[in-house]
Order: structure tokens, then C-alpha cells, then sequence
């Protein structure tokens, strides 16, 4: 049995192209997460209206500076853009929380770029493997990220971005 909800993985070939009113990709692979889950199993897909380019955003709590809020961000991956508590200065560690639930999420090991930043893991199905998940870094500003499916990885993204 295939552990991966493939049709809720969204991931489009090279194409001669697309085109939508709000996307063109020529040559190139999308990535869109279409189904996250937090620590315990909650969907973080879809949680609030907030849509990029027609997907649902994926919805953290965070904690950072003394506040605390909701942050949606874009499930495109490769794609900065976020909405909700933004403000918050590059370079800020930021407690990463299911916004179901208040648990933080899990801890999957260092990034190994002497940013001293950690990924957190955004799980792709309901069993929450290791397996297939998204890996997300806790600084902010800090747009590293890794998307792991059956135990490989099929997309890594490191942009140098203002937060």
C-alpha cells in the first residue's frame, strides 16, 4: 500500500506551459501542498479564506517577540508569500504551533547552514510520516525549505528574501 496520499499532492511536469489569470510556469515544476498536518493530526490546509493563486493557504500559529498570531502562507512552494502577523523582524526566532491545537511543531534537526535556525516539520498525510512532510524553518526571513515524499526529496527551496 502506498503511503502517500498522492491525490492530494499536487505536482505539475514539465509543460510546454500554463496559464492561468494568475500563474504562467513555462519549463519549470509546481509544488503546491494541498493537504498539511499539524503534530497531532489536524489539517492546516484551508483553515482560514486565505487563498494564493486560487490554492488554500497552509496556516501556522506563531509565536515571536513576545506575540503571538495566525501567518498563512502561500502553498506554493518557492513562493514567499504569506499573510496575517508579518511584521516581524528578519532573523527573529519563532515558535512554530499547530493553530488547532497550540502544540509546537515537531522538531526535525538542524539546517545545516550555520544560520542556527531548526526545521519544523509540516506533515503531508494523516500518518505523519517522516516520510512525507515539509520541513520549515523556525527564523524568520530565513526562506529555506524542504519537501520530503516517500522518503525522498523531490523539492528543496533556499531564496535570500526581506521578510
Amino acid at each position: 500500500m502506498d503511503p502517500v496520499d498522492r491525490r492530494n499532492l499536487h505536482i505539475t511536469g514539465k509543460h510546454r506551459a500554463i496559464s492561468s489569470p494568475q500563474l504562467t510556469v513555462e519549463n519549470d515544476v509546481m509544488v503546491i501542498v494541498t493537504q498539511a498536518f499539524g503534530p497531532q493530526g489536524h489539517n492546516l490546509v484551508g483553515i482560514s479564506d486565505v487563498t494564493f493563486d486560487g490554492h488554500p493557504a497552509v496556516t501556522l500559529k506563531i509565536r515571536a517577540d513576545g506575540r503571538e498570531g495566525l501567518v498563512h502562507l502561500s502553498p506554493i512552494h518557492g513562493d514567499g508569500r504569506k499573510l496575517g502577523m508579518i511584521d516581524i523582524p528578519g532573523g527573529t526566532k519563532c515558535e512554530l504551533l499547530c493553530p488547532v491545537s497550540n502544540q509546537v511543531l515537531d522538531v526535525v534537526g538542524e539546517v545545516e547552514d550555520g544560520s542556527g535556525a531548526r526545521y519544523f516539520a509540516i506533515y503531508l498525510t494523516p500518518q505523519l510520516s517522516r516520510g512525507s512532510m515539509v520541513m520549515v524553518s523556525d527564523i524568520w526571513g530565513h526562506y529555506h525549505s524542504r519537501i520530503i515524499d516517500d522518503f525522498e526529496l523531490i523539492s528543496a527551496w533556499a531564496a535570500q528574501e526581506d521578510a
